[in-house]
């Protein structure tokens, strides 16, 4: 029966349609060279397709040079995804905004908070304005710091989308944390440490049923992870 289901719902996945959106970061993005290194792994990792659907967002984008420094860490995908996560703030900031932020600062949160990934307050990002009429950002779980500066405008359209270029990628020991791919996670793991080691150890004792319940745990993972 749990088979049947989850097959179901693996085709009604598979078989969504495609819906059309208000705008569409990928075309935004292509049209700057200097920000194709952050524009290709938003695709990569299906976060274009996320950011699409909502409204009222804000992607802080970082040049070339400084996804470089992040992608010579060699991260996974997933590791990828959570850093990027953390540049989508769920509220509309244009430059007007950025520089009338009522009391000076504002906390923000973001796409990585929504996922549930991010443990406490560590999905939040506090944006300041400072003196000289910077504006700088700083993840919560920083320390404080507040190194980031927002550098110019890429795209705005109120109170839709703003797309907002930052001087380098917020640093977040909890997004940039090692996370393995989907294909790298054993169900039965964590089967058992949810409370449903006696399922667990019965698809042990069963390889072709786990290797089933494997192959489609893995087939969700992408499904849910890309969509």
């Amino acid at each position: 029966m749990q088979l049947t289901v989850l097959l179901s719902l693996l085709f009604l996945l598979s078989t969504a349609t495609t819906i059309t959106y208000g705008h569409n970061i990928t075309s935004i993005l292509g049209q700057h060279p200097s920000l194709s290194t952050f524009n290709h792994y938003l695709t990569l990792t299906h976060l274009a397709g996320e950011i699409n659907r909502r409204t009222t967002i804000t992607v802080c984008v970082v040049d070339n040079a400084a996804m470089s420094e992040i992608l010579s860490k060699k991260p996974s995908i997933s590791t990828i995804k959570n850093i990027l996560s953390l540049h989508v703030l769920l509220d509309y900031f244009g430059t007007k905004k950025l520089h009338q932020i009522r009391d000076g600062t504002a906390l923000a949160a973001t796409m990585f908070q929504a996922t549930g990934s991010a443990p406490g307050s560590t999905g939040f990002v506090n944006i300041t304005d400072v003196k000289g009429g910077k504006v700088a950002f700083g993840p919560k779980d920083n320390g404080g710091n507040l190194d980031v500066f927002y550098v110019k405008s890429v795209e705005e359209i109120p109170y839709n989308i703003s797309v907002i270029q930052i001087s380098k990628l917020l640093p977040s020991d909890v997004a940039a944390a090692p996370t393995p791919e989907p294909s790298a996670m054993n169900i039965t793991d964590i089967m058992s440490a949810h409370g449903c080691k006696v399922f667990a150890d019965t698809l042990i004792a069963n390889p072709d049923a786990s290797k089933t319940y494997q192959v489609l745990y893995i087939a969700f993972q992408f499904l849910f992870f890309f969509s």
